[in-house]
């Protein structure tokens, strides 16, 4: 058994002989990241990053010109969204075009803006009328913490993050909309660790299912197989990982957090034929992913948002039991991939908040 079959066999997927492409070499450059590929795997996705040069912020977009079928699940406690109301399966619109996950917090929705100004200009959108209209689905995460709070993606950022969007693997770790994500936040930015984006795809016969995630937890992100922290709360002198869960158990209880400072964020994609109804269930299931490897999860300081969109281009039907049981697996893996991949950021105002590979 090689390494990566033996990644994969902590996530019970078995040889990866299906999977695309090894995992990039940004992720390797720390630990071994468990499963290869990318969401870009899917046909009919393709994904950009903008990273803003003046602070630690930035947004990413999944582009699905030709449409895409969509659900959306939120469990965090202080989401920041746009258009998910839409994606429920008793309302209008069955097919979404793009997809941003944005920091920058509230402000950053507005990358979504320029997402759908991008889109019409090259013709896309549901027919409305005189106009065909993107429908853009989105969400954000709260880095307003790394640096100047006053720069956040805006409608350039998002304009230029579909420019640069491609079917190539995407960028991990430190940039788009993981660019100043962090992890470990319970007691504070002075003891956390960082966080960041994060990609992974399996192929199953001739299904594809791939997962996006930008990491941005009040928790730790944990090895599944053995609890073990990888990247999260630091103790008092910054210089072992605590253990955020377990400090809470023997009672050392962090300080009164403001709801919404964190935030996990992402992407399922399949090429398999869904329903609304269907991706929505899919999505759901991606929360088990967030579940196993960031702990604790889904708190009242976290707007956790997961979308699934689905292109339809294997021609094939999708098993519901398959696709959700691997798109948790997928999600845990780009979740891993995430805070692997990143690197500490610089700049004047930002902390010192060091990555799992430099710790």
């Amino acid at each position: 058994m090689d390494r990566r079959d033996a990644t994969a066999a902590l996530f019970g997927l078995g040889a990866l002989s299906a999977f695309a492409r090894p995992a990039s070499a940004q992720a390797q450059a720390g630990r071994v990241p468990p499963l290869g590929g990318a969401i870009t795997d899917v046909a009919g996705v393709k994904i950009g990053h903008f990273t803003d040069t003046r602070r630690p912020t930035g947004c990413t977009v999944l582009l699905a010109e030709e449409g895409a079928t969509a659900g959306v699940d939120v469990r965090g406690a202080a989401p920041g969204t746009r258009e998910t109301d839409l994606l429920n399966p008793t309302n209008l619109v069955d097919r979404v075009h793009a997809v941003m996950l944005s920091g920058g917090s509230a402000f950053g929705l507005e990358a979504a803006t320029g997402v759908v100004r991008w889109l019409e200009e090259k013709g896309i959108g549901f027919p409305a009328g005189p106009a065909r209209v993107p429908i853009v689905p989105a969400a954000i995460l709260f880095d307003l913490g790394m640096g100047d709070h006053r720069i956040r993606p805006d409608a350039e950022a998002g304009y230029r993050a579909c420019a640069a969007a491609t079917a190539e693997a995407p960028a991990e770790g430190s940039v788009g909309a993981g660019t100043g994500a962090t992890v470990g936040k319970a007691y504070g930015l002075a003891r956390a660790m960082k966080g960041g984006i994060g990609t992974a795809s399996v192929k199953v016969g001739k299904v594809t299912v791939g997962a996006l995630v930008a990491v941005n937890a009040v928790g730790d992100v944990i090895d599944p197989r053995s609890g073990e922290v990888i990247a999260g709360t630091r103790t008092e002198d910054g210089r072992r990982r605590l253990g955020l869960t377990q400090a809470i158990l023997r009672g050392e209880l962090p300080p009164a957090l403001q709801a919404g400072m964190a935030t996990t964020i992402g992407i399922v994609a399949t090429d398999a034929q869904l329903t609304k109804a269907q991706a929505t269930k899919i999505a759901q299931q991606s929360h088990d992913g967030l579940a196993r490897t960031i702990d604790p999860i889904h708190t009242m300081w976290d707007g956790d948002t997961m979308f699934c969109v689905a292109t339809g281009k294997s021609g094939v039907t999708g098993n519901m039991m398959a696709l959700g049981a691997i798109a948790a697996q997928v999600t845990a893996a780009a979740v891993i991939r995430a805070v692997l991949a990143a690197r500490m950021v610089s700049g004047a105002g930002v902390p010192a908040v060091p990555s799992a590979a430099e710790f």
